[in-house]
């Protein structure tokens, strides 16, 4: 579980309710493996945080070309794989325009499970919601 911190601005139900629209619609297009739609819900050029196998942290920023053509390749490969998810969501709004989010979840393929925890960070545009920085440890060296 993760502890909330004071962040000066108390969310409405409607913007929770807005944020819990957007992973339905995200969570959504992942499962039916529609790359296009997922690069819809995101701000291009999309940052990523990540740490690689030295202990130093990575960044990068990629284009909707970058982001497709990489989703395409993992969501291929966890329907061969067989990979489910189960998240929990911690949203920290630090305005009615911007949130950060904690996911902690499940990952399982066959008999392994494994647990993950990661962050985005999203934006609230005229058109809703959008993940504008996707952060999670690992990755550094892929980016």
């Amino acid at each position: 579980m993760t502890l909330l911190p004071d962040t000066g601005y108390t969310p409405t139900p409607e913007d929770r309710a807005g944020l819990d629209a957007w992973f339905a619609a995200y969570d959504e297009a992942g499962a039916a493996r529609d790359v296009e739609r997922m690069a819809d819900l995101a701000v291009f050029p999309l940052n990523l945080v990540s740490d690689d196998a030295s202990g130093h942290g990575a960044c990068a920023q990629w284009d909707r070309g970058r982001y497709t053509e990489t989703m395409r390749q993992v969501l291929a490969d966890a329907g061969e794989a067989g990979i489910s998810f189960e998240s929990e969501r911690t949203p920290v709004f630090l305005s009615s325009a911007m949130a950060v989010v904690f996911t902690d979840s499940t990952m399982t393929a066959g008999e392994r499970v494994q647990r993950l925890r990661y962050a985005d960070i999203l934006i609230r545009r005229g058109d809703g919601w959008a993940f504008q920085t996707m952060m999670q440890g690992g990755w550094g060296d892929a980016l």
